[in-house]
């Protein structure tokens, strides 16, 4: 409130006693809206730099993260730094939390990259009465305000869907994240019920890649030798297991485009332009499309949100999402996140074909 000398006693307390009442209405506001809007503020104005967490920029898809993060914080009224990169490693986004934390930030915008691992910067936070926003991926515990994710178990399930209906029997690889994420732990299983459920015919293999390219390329070229007979792929991780996983099959000589005899099925996770180029060429079939520029939006909208104090309950959203509680108790908007293959890959407001 603007600092103004009152030289009336009597007015100075309605002017209190009007300020409190306001406050009270405002906090009493703020609790618990179904829709992204929130309600209400607890004061604070929602000021103050935010950091912003970066789990890696060795994928197509997190380096289009990095560049939607500044254009969303501008239209979202976010003061945010310039992003941090963890470059994969746990241990360190740990200390890049820290970092944040020592250099006065009011809020922190993380991409997990241990489920677990991540509790103990998300307990540095909240000792500092710091609000975290989680983007991509949530947290097993500690607090956050908001994951904003989208549906990791609908990946696995829309990739098994998709392969079931193009390959009717036979062997298919699934190349795993990591299963220290919950993404990878959701994808993984999602696909393997899913399969083990609806297409008894499917034969999963399964390669444990940890988000590595070179993993995935030496492991997918030892099964492929093994198992020349493979008739599918799904890919987790498009930004990562793209290039290895067709440069692998394209050493064998078993890089067959769709329509050509002994053309293996591909589904993929991301929706990056490389992805979109690959369909287009026929190398893959699908990608689910993850959605970078709405995580940057929406984890800049909910930080902001909860350095103003305001707060959400489950349910639909105005942005066609919905908040979901977690086992954890922790809330999650789940963004929508299309599949993509050769009859909508053209589509304009898919954000791979917005960028270069």
């Amino acid at each position: 409130m603007p600092g103004r000398t009152l030289r009336k006693r009597n007015r100075s307390r309605i002017i209190g006693a009007t300020a409190l009442a306001v406050g009270a209405s405002l906090a009493l506001a703020a609790c618990g809206s179904t829709k992204d809007t929130g309600s209400g503020s607890a004061g604070g104005g929602g000021t103050g730099k935010v950091g912003v967490i970066l789990p890696l920029l060795t994928s197509p898809f997190w380096q289009s993260y990095n560049d939607y993060v500044p254009k969303m914080a501008k239209s979202e009224g976010v003061d945010a730094l310039k992003t941090v990169n963890s470059n994969s490693d746990p241990s360190q986004q740990i200390t890049d939390i820290n970092n944040e934390l020592n250099q006065g930030v009011k809020g922190l915008v993380v991409a997990p990259l241990d489920s677990a691992a991540i509790e103990a910067g998300l307990d540095q936070a909240e000792r500092k009465g710091v609000p975290v926003v989680a983007v991509d991926v949530a947290p097993d515990k500690g607090k956050v305000a908001m994951v904003v994710r989208a549906d990791n178990v609908a990946y696995g399930t829309k990739a098994c869907d998709y392969l079931g209906a193009h390959v009717t029997s036979g062997k298919v690889v699934q190349i795993m994240g990591d299963l220290a994420s919950v993404n990878g732990r959701d994808r993984s299983e999602a696909f393997r019920s899913c399969v083990k459920k609806k297409y008894p015919k499917l034969k999963v293999l399964e390669i444990p890649a940890k988000w590595e390219s070179d993993t995935a390329a030496s492991q997918l070229g030892t099964l492929l030798n093994a198992n020349p007979d493979i008739k599918g792929i799904y890919m987790q991780a498009g930004g990562v297991y793209l290039a290895p996983t067709l440069q692998t099959l394209k050493s064998k000589g078993m890089l067959k485009t769709a329509g050509q005899s002994g053309h293996i099925v591909i589904v993929s996770n991301d929706g990056i332009p490389q992805e979109f180029d690959a369909i287009r060429k026929g190398q893959i079939d699908a990608t689910v499309s993850q959605p970078a520029d709405a995580y940057a939006k929406y984890g800049m909208y909910y930080i902001k949100a909860a350095m103003e104090g305001k707060t959400f309950k489950p349910g639909p959203t105005d942005h066609d999402s919905t908040i979901v509680k977690l086992s954890s108790g922790i809330l999650e908007d789940q963004l929508p996140a299309p599949l993509v293959t050769k009859d909508n890959v053209d589509d304009p407001k898919l954000w791979g074909n917005t960028v270069k």
